[in-house]
């Protein structure tokens, strides 16, 4: 038998819609730059013709289930929301090609990229990594897991508002990269195991929230989320 010198912390899971077990939660990957308006809007359009989609990961333990307060993160000044689509992988997956991709979903989820864009510009602009300002504690929300195994969403209403009002609002085919090919380039790189998120990019509209402020939001077909701005830690 094992020992430990301290407790190791309890599985992260997700609840998923209609059943009584939990989706247990292996990695967290993101697509950068996956809305032409947003890319533009970050000052670093996207020629797709000439480009491949590119990712940065952030630790699980930075999962935060929807409809929780979150403590404003220290060191920054530009704390950001960005709306997502979640993918929920459940079966294992390597080199999987696009017309074979919905063999290794199992449902999908609403997420919330939470950043801390003063540090992450910084890094971008030095060449250095975005960890500082992406990879920040109960950055990574998500809503319940919806079941929908081998379904590819094409498209669908995807919004954010802050206090009521609307600051994000999209649709899930302007995706530069689609989910097939998400999957399909993803798993050249990573064997793809049940449990990883793979949260698909978000749209134009991205901008600072502050302590007191409560951000909703919507995709179409999947749900909502929500999140509570709390005082800073």
């Amino acid at each position: 038998m094992t020992t430990y010198l301290w407790n190791p912390p309890p599985p992260l899971s997700l609840p998923v819609r209609g059943k009584s077990e939990r989706f247990p939660i292996n990695r967290l990957f993101f697509v950068g730059r996956n809305y032409h308006a947003h890319a533009v809007e970050m000052g670093k359009p996207v020629d797709k013709s000439a480009e491949r989609p590119f990712y940065f990961t952030k630790s699980p333990q930075t999962l935060l289930e929807s409809s929780a307060t979150t403590a404003y993160p220290p060191e920054t000044k530009n704390f950001h929301y960005e709306m997502e689509l979640v993918v929920a992988i459940g079966k294992a997956g390597f080199r999987v090609s696009a017309d074979r991709a919905h063999e290794i979903i199992y449902g999908y989820a609403a997420g919330l990229d939470m950043t801390r864009r003063d540090l992450q510009l910084v890094a971008r602009d030095k060449g250095r990594p975005w960890d500082l300002g992406k990879d920040v504690e109960e950055s990574s929300v998500c809503a319940e897991i919806v079941p929908m195994a081998g379904v590819v969403i094409e498209r669908g209403e995807i919004a954010l508002q802050v206090n009521g009002q609307t600051k994000q609002q999209s649709n899930i085919d302007k995706l530069i990269w689609n989910i097939r090919e998400i999957i399909a380039d993803l798993s050249l790189f990573y064997h793809l195991q049940p449990g990883d998120l793979i949260y698909t990019g978000t749209p134009e509209g991205v901008g600072p929230v502050v302590p007191g402020d409560a951000i909703t939001g919507h995709v179409q077909g999947v749900g909502e989320i929500s999140l509570r701005i709390g005082a800073a830690s």
